[in-house]
């Protein structure tokens, strides 16, 4: 990487393919990750964290085309919404690919899945593929919005790409069933202007 954050992000790299949790600045709070893949990643973001396990952690991803290959084939409403929407603070939980057996925690039947509107953190994602993520703070504190409070939170053995501060809203959480959207949690992203966008794109798309 011809950046000068190129060195950072490359140690970040490669400390999560040695396996271990780091901490990553995004569009919204800090966050905490292990590449989405390692079947044991999960179990130590969740016990890092001191939270239980029973809601599945959410993927990160660079682009919309790493979203679309972790979704069933055809989903057309997701590409619309990622087409509207990011980069940003939208996450989408959508039913998984068939054959994505990535342990996040849940019951692994849906995957969350957000393209973070942060230039260094698309970085890491280009080169690792897709995070699983949750906040960087022990369960029931604060989210961490600077390294240092992520240090403080979770100890300074935990690798940190520092991105400044990172203090805005948490993610706008929906979920897409087909063409069904439902609310779970509104964020940054107003869920009138997700439901809008989805309705726009889907008008373009047939012509009217």
């Amino acid at each position: 990487m011809n950046t000068p954050e190129g060195a950072p992000v490359l140690d970040i790299v490669s400390a999560l393919r040695r396996g271990e949790v780091v901490a990553l600045p995004t569009d919204t709070v800090y966050g905490v990750g292990v590449l989405a893949s390692d079947r044991d990643g999960a179990a130590r973001v969740f016990a890092l964290k001191g939270r239980p396990d029973d809601v599945p952690l959410p993927v990160l991803v660079a682009d919309l085309e790493d979203a679309l290959a972790l979704a069933p084939l055809g989903l057309e409403s997701l590409r619309r919404l990622g087409e509207a929407l990011w980069p940003g603070a939208l996450t989408v939980v959508v039913a998984r690919r068939e054959g994505i057996d990535w342990e996040l925690g849940g019951d692994g039947a849906t995957i969350g899945i957000r393209c973070p509107d942060h230039d260094l953190l698309r970085a890491v994602l280009r080169e690792t593929g897709p995070l699983a993520v949750s906040s960087a703070n022990r369960h029931g504190e604060p989210p961490a919005t600077t390294p240092e409070e992520v240090r403080r939170s979770l100890g300074v053995g935990v690798p940190c790409l520092d991105g400044g501060r990172c203090d805005r809203q948490p993610s706008t959480v929906v979920e897409l069933v087909e063409d069904s959207l439902r609310c779970l949690r509104e964020g940054a992203v107003a869920f009138e202007d997700v439901r809008r966008a989805l309705a726009a794109t889907r008008g373009r798309s047939t012509g009217t």
